[in-house]
Protein backbone atom coordinates (compact mmCIF):
# COMPACT_ATOMS: atom_id res chain seq x y z
CA UNK A 1 0.00 0.00 0.00
CA UNK A 2 1.54 3.41 -1.10
CA UNK A 3 1.06 6.39 1.29
CA UNK A 4 1.39 9.70 -0.37
CA UNK A 5 2.82 12.43 2.07
CA UNK A 6 3.44 15.60 0.77
CA UNK A 7 6.39 17.60 1.46
CA UNK A 8 6.13 20.78 0.30
CA UNK A 9 5.80 24.11 1.84
CA UNK A 10 2.56 25.45 1.84
CA UNK A 11 2.27 28.84 0.35
CA UNK A 12 -0.21 31.56 2.12
CA UNK A 13 -3.91 30.50 2.70
CA UNK A 14 -2.89 26.72 1.66
CA UNK A 15 -2.87 25.12 4.85
CA UNK A 16 -5.97 24.59 5.70
CA UNK A 17 -6.14 20.91 4.49
CA UNK A 18 -3.27 19.98 6.59
CA UNK A 19 -4.81 21.78 9.69
CA UNK A 20 -8.00 19.77 9.13
CA UNK A 21 -5.93 16.61 9.35
CA UNK A 22 -4.63 17.62 12.18
CA UNK A 23 -7.93 18.57 13.74
CA UNK A 24 -9.49 15.42 12.98
CA UNK A 25 -6.08 12.92 14.39
CA UNK A 26 -6.37 15.37 17.98
CA UNK A 27 -10.28 15.44 17.60
CA UNK A 28 -10.92 13.70 20.85
CA UNK A 29 -8.72 16.30 22.70
CA UNK A 30 -9.72 18.44 20.95
CA UNK A 31 -13.73 17.75 22.24
CA UNK A 32 -12.79 17.49 25.90
CA UNK A 33 -11.09 20.49 25.86
CA UNK A 34 -13.70 22.40 24.12
CA UNK A 35 -16.58 20.72 26.29
CA UNK A 36 -14.69 21.69 29.56
CA UNK A 37 -14.24 25.40 28.39
CA UNK A 38 -17.91 25.94 27.34
CA UNK A 39 -18.67 24.61 30.63
CA UNK A 40 -16.40 27.33 32.58
CA UNK A 41 -16.92 30.25 30.56
CA UNK A 42 -19.64 33.20 31.51
CA UNK A 43 -21.98 34.76 29.18
CA UNK A 44 -20.16 37.29 28.26
CA UNK A 45 -17.05 34.55 27.57
CA UNK A 46 -19.70 33.07 25.20
CA UNK A 47 -20.31 35.63 23.50
CA UNK A 48 -16.49 35.99 22.82
CA UNK A 49 -15.59 32.46 21.38
CA UNK A 50 -18.33 33.14 18.96
CA UNK A 51 -16.26 36.12 17.88
CA UNK A 52 -12.81 35.36 18.38
CA UNK A 53 -12.18 31.39 18.09
CA UNK A 54 -10.53 29.87 21.57
CA UNK A 55 -7.26 28.84 22.83
CA UNK A 56 -7.21 25.04 23.60
CA UNK A 57 -4.04 22.99 25.12
CA UNK A 58 -3.97 19.20 24.29
CA UNK A 59 -1.00 16.91 25.14
CA UNK A 60 1.43 16.51 22.61
CA UNK A 61 1.47 12.82 22.91
CA UNK A 62 0.15 11.09 19.42
CA UNK A 63 0.57 14.33 17.50
CA UNK A 64 3.87 12.91 15.45
CA UNK A 65 3.30 11.81 11.95
CA UNK A 66 3.01 7.26 12.63
CA UNK A 67 5.86 5.63 10.68
CA UNK A 68 6.87 1.84 10.73
CA UNK A 69 10.59 1.04 12.15
CA UNK A 70 12.60 -1.68 13.58
CA UNK A 71 12.08 -2.83 16.87
CA UNK A 72 14.43 -2.53 19.37
CA UNK A 73 13.62 -5.89 20.66
CA UNK A 74 14.32 -9.39 18.59
CA UNK A 75 16.42 -10.51 16.06
CA UNK A 76 20.02 -10.68 15.95
CA UNK A 77 22.09 -7.30 15.28
CA UNK A 78 25.80 -6.10 15.47
CA UNK A 79 26.32 -2.43 16.37
CA UNK A 80 29.92 -1.03 15.20
CA UNK A 81 30.67 1.63 18.65
CA UNK A 82 33.22 3.44 17.58
CA UNK A 83 36.01 4.59 20.25
CA UNK A 84 34.92 1.39 22.72
CA UNK A 85 38.52 -0.30 24.21
CA UNK A 86 36.74 -2.39 26.45
CA UNK A 87 35.01 -4.95 24.69
CA UNK A 88 35.73 -6.98 21.67
CA UNK A 89 32.82 -9.27 19.48
CA UNK A 90 31.19 -11.28 21.11
CA UNK A 91 30.94 -9.28 24.75
CA UNK A 92 27.65 -8.61 26.50
CA UNK A 93 27.09 -5.31 28.14
CA UNK A 94 25.44 -5.81 31.41
CA UNK A 95 21.88 -4.35 32.06
CA UNK A 96 22.40 -1.46 34.89
CA UNK A 97 20.91 -1.98 38.18
CA UNK A 98 17.58 -1.01 39.02
CA UNK A 99 17.34 2.60 40.37
CA UNK A 100 20.78 3.98 38.77
CA UNK A 101 19.19 5.62 35.36
CA UNK A 102 18.19 8.76 35.45
CA UNK A 103 14.59 9.94 34.41
CA UNK A 104 13.31 12.31 31.51
CA UNK A 105 10.65 14.11 32.94
CA UNK A 106 10.30 16.61 35.35
CA UNK A 107 8.52 16.43 38.72
CA UNK A 108 4.70 17.37 38.60
CA UNK A 109 2.61 18.07 41.59
CA UNK A 110 -0.53 16.50 39.85
CA UNK A 111 1.50 13.25 38.58
CA UNK A 112 1.30 14.43 35.22
CA UNK A 113 4.81 14.93 32.98
CA UNK A 114 3.51 14.88 29.95
CA UNK A 115 4.51 17.96 27.52
CA UNK A 116 1.08 19.85 26.27
CA UNK A 117 0.54 21.35 22.96
CA UNK A 118 -1.45 24.56 22.73
CA UNK A 119 -3.23 26.29 19.27
CA UNK A 120 -5.87 28.48 18.37
CA UNK A 121 -9.46 27.07 16.81
CA UNK A 122 -10.69 29.82 14.26
CA UNK A 123 -14.83 30.55 15.20
CA UNK A 124 -15.57 28.11 12.75
CA UNK A 125 -13.74 25.64 13.75
CA UNK A 126 -14.63 25.73 17.59
CA UNK A 127 -18.32 25.86 16.92
CA UNK A 128 -18.30 23.13 14.44
CA UNK A 129 -16.25 21.03 16.94
CA UNK A 130 -19.23 22.62 19.79
CA UNK A 131 -22.34 21.31 18.03
CA UNK A 132 -20.45 18.08 15.95
CA UNK A 133 -23.79 15.40 15.17
CA UNK A 134 -26.88 17.84 16.37
CA UNK A 135 -29.34 19.40 14.79
CA UNK A 136 -32.95 20.22 14.87
CA UNK A 137 -35.29 16.94 15.52
CA UNK A 138 -37.63 16.30 12.88
CA UNK A 139 -37.32 18.68 10.41
CA UNK A 140 -39.36 18.03 7.27
CA UNK A 141 -39.79 19.48 4.54
CA UNK A 142 -42.94 22.20 4.03
CA UNK A 143 -44.44 24.38 1.42
CA UNK A 144 -42.39 26.28 -0.97
CA UNK A 145 -41.07 28.41 2.21
CA UNK A 146 -37.25 27.28 2.65
CA UNK A 147 -33.89 28.40 4.07
CA UNK A 148 -30.18 27.14 3.09
CA UNK A 149 -27.25 25.77 5.18
CA UNK A 150 -24.03 25.68 3.44
CA UNK A 151 -22.20 22.34 3.13
CA UNK A 152 -20.08 21.32 -0.03
CA UNK A 153 -20.19 19.00 -3.29
CA UNK A 154 -17.64 17.04 -5.36
CA UNK A 155 -16.55 19.64 -8.21
CA UNK A 156 -14.22 16.93 -10.24
CA UNK A 157 -10.50 16.59 -10.40
CA UNK A 158 -7.59 19.22 -10.19
CA UNK A 159 -3.38 18.51 -10.39
CA UNK A 160 -2.75 20.45 -7.00
CA UNK A 161 -4.75 19.41 -3.75
CA UNK A 162 -3.62 18.16 -0.45
CA UNK A 163 -3.29 14.47 0.34
CA UNK A 164 -6.13 13.76 2.19
CA UNK A 165 -8.19 14.85 -0.72
CA UNK A 166 -5.92 12.26 -3.47
CA UNK A 167 -8.35 10.11 -5.50
CA UNK A 168 -6.41 7.12 -5.63
CA UNK A 169 -8.46 5.33 -7.81
CA UNK A 170 -7.56 8.22 -10.90
CA UNK A 171 -3.80 8.46 -9.55
CA UNK A 172 -3.63 4.65 -10.34
CA UNK A 173 -5.18 4.65 -13.42
CA UNK A 174 -2.85 8.16 -14.99
CA UNK A 175 0.30 6.12 -13.50
CA UNK A 176 -0.56 3.27 -15.34
CA UNK A 177 -1.46 4.93 -18.66
CA UNK A 178 2.52 6.87 -18.59
CA UNK A 179 4.04 3.53 -17.79
CA UNK A 180 2.33 1.61 -20.49
CA UNK A 181 2.96 4.57 -22.98
CA UNK A 182 6.78 5.10 -21.57
CA UNK A 183 7.15 0.93 -22.13
CA UNK A 184 8.33 1.25 -18.76
CA UNK A 185 10.28 -2.70 -17.91
CA UNK A 186 8.12 -4.68 -15.63
CA UNK A 187 9.01 -6.42 -12.23
CA UNK A 188 8.09 -9.84 -14.26
CA UNK A 189 10.52 -8.97 -17.30
CA UNK A 190 13.62 -7.89 -15.00
CA UNK A 191 13.31 -11.09 -12.55
CA UNK A 192 12.92 -13.07 -15.64
CA UNK A 193 16.09 -11.58 -17.11
CA UNK A 194 18.29 -11.77 -13.39
CA UNK A 195 17.10 -15.62 -14.16
CA UNK A 196 18.67 -15.93 -17.47
CA UNK A 197 22.17 -14.57 -16.89
CA UNK A 198 22.08 -16.57 -13.65
CA UNK A 199 21.35 -19.74 -15.51
CA UNK A 200 24.18 -18.68 -17.66
CA UNK A 201 26.87 -17.66 -15.16
CA UNK A 202 26.44 -21.23 -13.85
CA UNK A 203 27.58 -23.14 -16.68
CA UNK A 204 31.38 -22.22 -16.14
CA UNK A 205 33.61 -22.01 -18.20
CA UNK A 206 31.22 -20.62 -20.71
CA UNK A 207 32.27 -20.55 -24.58
CA UNK A 208 33.02 -17.79 -26.97
CA UNK A 209 29.36 -17.29 -27.77
CA UNK A 210 27.94 -17.57 -24.56
CA UNK A 211 29.95 -14.93 -23.30
CA UNK A 212 28.92 -12.57 -26.22
CA UNK A 213 25.35 -13.55 -25.15
CA UNK A 214 26.00 -12.57 -20.65
CA UNK A 215 27.63 -9.52 -22.06
CA UNK A 216 24.58 -8.73 -24.21
CA UNK A 217 22.00 -10.01 -21.26
CA UNK A 218 24.05 -7.85 -18.65
CA UNK A 219 23.91 -4.42 -21.14
CA UNK A 220 20.42 -5.13 -21.73
CA UNK A 221 19.37 -5.77 -17.62
CA UNK A 222 21.00 -2.36 -16.77
CA UNK A 223 19.03 -0.46 -19.25
CA UNK A 224 16.19 -1.95 -18.31
CA UNK A 225 17.00 -0.89 -14.82
CA UNK A 226 18.08 2.47 -15.49
CA UNK A 227 14.50 2.73 -17.40
CA UNK A 228 12.68 1.40 -14.74
CA UNK A 229 14.38 4.49 -12.30
CA UNK A 230 13.86 6.97 -15.91
CA UNK A 231 9.99 6.12 -15.68
CA UNK A 232 9.15 6.12 -12.03
CA UNK A 233 6.09 3.92 -10.65
CA UNK A 234 4.41 7.32 -10.08
CA UNK A 235 5.16 10.68 -11.01
CA UNK A 236 3.88 14.36 -9.93
CA UNK A 237 2.07 14.75 -13.21
CA UNK A 238 0.03 11.72 -12.44
CA UNK A 239 -1.63 12.58 -9.35
CA UNK A 240 -5.03 14.32 -9.25
CA UNK A 241 -7.06 15.78 -5.99
CA UNK A 242 -10.88 16.07 -5.96
CA UNK A 243 -12.22 19.20 -5.32
CA UNK A 244 -15.04 20.82 -3.43
CA UNK A 245 -16.77 23.83 -3.55
CA UNK A 246 -19.62 25.48 -1.12
CA UNK A 247 -23.03 24.51 -1.97
CA UNK A 248 -26.10 25.66 -0.16
CA UNK A 249 -28.50 23.17 0.98
CA UNK A 250 -32.26 23.74 1.05
CA UNK A 251 -33.97 22.88 4.17
CA UNK A 252 -37.57 23.95 5.23
CA UNK A 253 -38.16 27.00 7.26
CA UNK A 254 -37.89 27.03 10.68
CA UNK A 255 -38.52 28.96 13.61
CA UNK A 256 -37.40 28.51 17.89
CA UNK A 257 -39.54 29.84 20.50
CA UNK A 258 -37.07 30.79 23.45
CA UNK A 259 -39.02 30.74 26.94
CA UNK A 260 -37.34 31.59 30.01
CA UNK A 261 -38.93 32.66 33.59
CA UNK A 262 -37.71 35.50 34.58
CA UNK A 263 -40.15 35.50 37.90
CA UNK A 264 -38.88 37.07 41.54
CA UNK A 265 -37.91 33.52 41.97
CA UNK A 266 -35.13 32.85 39.85
CA UNK A 267 -32.57 34.37 41.34
CA UNK A 268 -29.07 35.54 39.52
CA UNK A 269 -27.79 31.81 39.54
CA UNK A 270 -30.78 30.18 38.13
CA UNK A 271 -31.16 32.95 35.43
CA UNK A 272 -27.71 33.00 34.71
CA UNK A 273 -27.90 29.29 33.90
CA UNK A 274 -31.05 29.49 31.80
CA UNK A 275 -28.80 32.26 30.02
CA UNK A 276 -26.35 30.01 29.23
CA UNK A 277 -28.98 27.30 27.65
CA UNK A 278 -30.16 29.68 25.53
CA UNK A 279 -26.95 31.10 24.24
CA UNK A 280 -25.81 27.70 23.21
CA UNK A 281 -29.02 27.58 21.58
CA UNK A 282 -28.91 30.69 19.70
CA UNK A 283 -24.87 30.10 18.59
CA UNK A 284 -26.14 26.74 17.71
CA UNK A 285 -28.66 27.94 15.09
CA UNK A 286 -26.34 31.03 13.71
CA UNK A 287 -23.91 28.38 12.65
CA UNK A 288 -26.21 25.29 11.63
CA UNK A 289 -29.07 27.03 10.24
CA UNK A 290 -28.29 30.42 8.13
CA UNK A 291 -32.15 32.01 8.17
CA UNK A 292 -33.79 30.41 11.49
CA UNK A 293 -35.66 32.89 13.25
CA UNK A 294 -35.79 33.13 16.65
CA UNK A 295 -38.35 34.38 18.97
CA UNK A 296 -37.51 35.57 22.87
CA UNK A 297 -40.40 35.33 25.27
CA UNK A 298 -39.77 36.79 28.57
CA UNK A 299 -42.73 35.86 31.45
CA UNK A 300 -43.36 37.09 34.99
CA UNK A 301 -46.79 36.75 35.92
CA UNK A 302 -47.37 38.17 32.13
CA UNK A 303 -45.35 37.41 29.67
CA UNK A 304 -44.04 39.39 26.19
CA UNK A 305 -42.26 38.88 23.34
CA UNK A 306 -38.36 41.06 23.30
CA UNK A 307 -35.58 41.30 21.56
CA UNK A 308 -32.44 39.35 21.54
CA UNK A 309 -30.67 42.17 23.98
CA UNK A 310 -33.23 42.41 26.55
CA UNK A 311 -33.97 38.35 26.79
CA UNK A 312 -30.20 38.24 27.68
CA UNK A 313 -29.42 41.48 29.59
CA UNK A 314 -32.68 42.69 30.80
CA UNK A 315 -33.65 42.89 34.48
CA UNK A 316 -36.89 41.77 35.41
CA UNK A 317 -38.87 40.34 38.19
CA UNK A 318 -42.43 39.85 39.53
CA UNK A 319 -45.03 36.99 40.03
CA UNK A 320 -44.84 33.33 38.37
CA UNK A 321 -47.09 32.66 35.98
CA UNK A 322 -45.43 30.24 33.56
CA UNK A 323 -49.30 29.72 31.30
CA UNK A 324 -49.06 33.49 29.80
CA UNK A 325 -45.67 32.07 27.94
CA UNK A 326 -47.50 29.32 26.54
CA UNK A 327 -50.22 31.67 25.48
CA UNK A 328 -47.92 34.19 24.30
CA UNK A 329 -46.31 31.93 21.66
CA UNK A 330 -49.48 30.17 20.80
CA UNK A 331 -50.78 33.70 19.98
CA UNK A 332 -47.53 34.22 17.90
CA UNK A 333 -48.10 30.95 15.86
CA UNK A 334 -51.33 31.73 14.67
CA UNK A 335 -50.29 35.48 13.74
CA UNK A 336 -47.13 34.90 12.17
CA UNK A 337 -45.96 30.74 11.74
CA UNK A 338 -48.71 29.03 9.71
CA UNK A 339 -47.93 25.27 10.75
CA UNK A 340 -47.94 24.16 6.93
CA UNK A 341 -45.23 26.19 5.94
CA UNK A 342 -43.05 26.62 8.90
CA UNK A 343 -41.17 23.54 11.32
CA UNK A 344 -41.94 25.03 14.80
CA UNK A 345 -39.76 24.54 18.03
CA UNK A 346 -40.30 25.44 21.86
CA UNK A 347 -37.21 25.46 24.46
CA UNK A 348 -38.18 26.55 27.77
CA UNK A 349 -36.13 27.53 31.22
CA UNK A 350 -37.81 27.64 34.47
CA UNK A 351 -36.92 26.85 38.14
CA UNK A 352 -40.34 24.69 37.97
CA UNK A 353 -42.09 26.94 40.50
CA UNK A 354 -45.53 28.06 39.38
CA UNK A 355 -48.83 29.78 40.64
CA UNK A 356 -52.03 27.93 41.96
CA UNK A 357 -53.18 25.41 39.94
CA UNK A 358 -51.82 26.94 36.37
CA UNK A 359 -49.06 23.82 35.95
CA UNK A 360 -52.59 22.04 35.08
CA UNK A 361 -53.40 24.52 32.34
CA UNK A 362 -49.84 24.29 31.51
CA UNK A 363 -49.92 20.77 30.61
CA UNK A 364 -53.56 21.17 28.48
CA UNK A 365 -52.02 24.15 26.57
CA UNK A 366 -49.24 21.50 25.29
CA UNK A 367 -51.18 19.24 24.36
CA UNK A 368 -53.79 20.82 22.80
CA UNK A 369 -52.21 23.64 21.41
CA UNK A 370 -48.53 23.68 20.95
CA UNK A 371 -47.32 20.41 20.83
CA UNK A 372 -49.83 19.22 17.74
CA UNK A 373 -48.06 21.95 15.65
CA UNK A 374 -44.30 21.67 17.16
CA UNK A 375 -41.94 19.53 15.79
CA UNK A 376 -40.04 19.34 19.16
CA UNK A 377 -39.94 20.94 22.45
CA UNK A 378 -37.65 20.99 25.22
CA UNK A 379 -38.03 21.85 28.50
CA UNK A 380 -35.41 22.37 30.96
CA UNK A 381 -36.32 22.76 35.21
CA UNK A 382 -32.97 24.71 36.98
CA UNK A 383 -32.97 23.44 40.61
CA UNK A 384 -30.88 24.26 43.87
CA UNK A 385 -27.65 23.35 44.27
CA UNK A 386 -28.29 21.34 47.13
CA UNK A 387 -31.05 19.71 45.42
CA UNK A 388 -28.96 17.57 43.42
CA UNK A 389 -30.46 14.61 44.19
CA UNK A 390 -33.59 15.37 41.79
CA UNK A 391 -31.67 14.75 39.31
CA UNK A 392 -31.53 11.24 39.24
CA UNK A 393 -35.08 10.93 40.50
CA UNK A 394 -37.55 12.17 37.89
CA UNK A 395 -40.59 10.80 39.45
CA UNK A 396 -40.18 13.55 42.24
CA UNK A 397 -40.60 17.00 41.38
CA UNK A 398 -43.04 19.93 42.60
CA UNK A 399 -46.22 20.62 40.57
CA UNK A 400 -44.88 21.88 37.21
CA UNK A 401 -42.49 18.89 36.74
CA UNK A 402 -45.09 16.69 37.47
CA UNK A 403 -47.63 17.69 35.11
CA UNK A 404 -44.64 18.37 32.26
CA UNK A 405 -44.12 14.56 33.22
CA UNK A 406 -47.85 13.62 32.32
CA UNK A 407 -47.24 15.45 28.68
CA UNK A 408 -44.14 13.88 28.13
CA UNK A 409 -45.69 10.25 28.59
CA UNK A 410 -48.04 11.28 25.57
CA UNK A 411 -45.70 13.16 23.66
CA UNK A 412 -42.82 11.64 22.52
CA UNK A 413 -41.38 14.91 20.69
CA UNK A 414 -41.50 16.59 24.26
CA UNK A 415 -38.47 15.82 26.48
CA UNK A 416 -37.80 17.53 29.54
CA UNK A 417 -33.87 18.00 31.95
CA UNK A 418 -33.04 19.20 35.00
CA UNK A 419 -29.57 21.32 35.82
CA UNK A 420 -28.41 22.34 38.75
CA UNK A 421 -24.83 23.80 38.03
CA UNK A 422 -23.07 24.93 34.73
CA UNK A 423 -21.48 22.15 34.17
CA UNK A 424 -24.68 20.15 33.54
CA UNK A 425 -25.53 22.95 30.51
CA UNK A 426 -23.74 21.49 27.68
CA UNK A 427 -24.30 17.94 28.14
CA UNK A 428 -28.30 18.39 28.35
CA UNK A 429 -28.00 20.89 25.63
CA UNK A 430 -26.66 18.14 23.74
CA UNK A 431 -28.90 15.36 24.85
CA UNK A 432 -31.56 17.31 23.33
CA UNK A 433 -30.55 18.34 20.00
CA UNK A 434 -28.73 15.00 19.00
CA UNK A 435 -30.53 13.43 16.27
CA UNK A 436 -33.87 11.37 16.64
CA UNK A 437 -34.89 8.36 14.82
CA UNK A 438 -39.04 8.15 14.36
CA UNK A 439 -40.96 7.69 18.28
CA UNK A 440 -38.76 10.66 19.92
CA UNK A 441 -35.54 8.62 20.79
CA UNK A 442 -32.29 9.78 20.60
CA UNK A 443 -30.28 7.55 17.08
Amino acid sequence: MHQFIDRRANPKGKSHGNRQRFLRRARENIKERVDRSVRDKSIQDGEGVAADGEKVTIPARGLKEPRFFHGAKGGNRQYVLPGNKEFVVGDTIPKPKGGTGQGGGEASEDGEGEDEFSFTLSRDEYLEILFDGLELPDLVEKTMVETETIGTRRAGLTTAGTPNNLNLVRTMRNSLGRRIALRRPSTQAQAELEAEISALEALAPLSASQEALLAELQERLDGLRRKRRVVGYIDPLDLRYDTFVPEKIRNSRAVVFCLMDVSGSMQEREKDLGKRFFLLLHLFLSRCYEHTELVFIRHTHHAQEVDEDTFFYARETGGTIVSTALDKMREIIADRYPPDEWNIYGAQASDGENFGNDSTRCKHLLLNDILPVCQYYAYMEIIAEMSTALLNSPETGDDLWQNYREVKAQAPHFEMQRVSMPEHIYPIFREFFLPRVKGGQNA
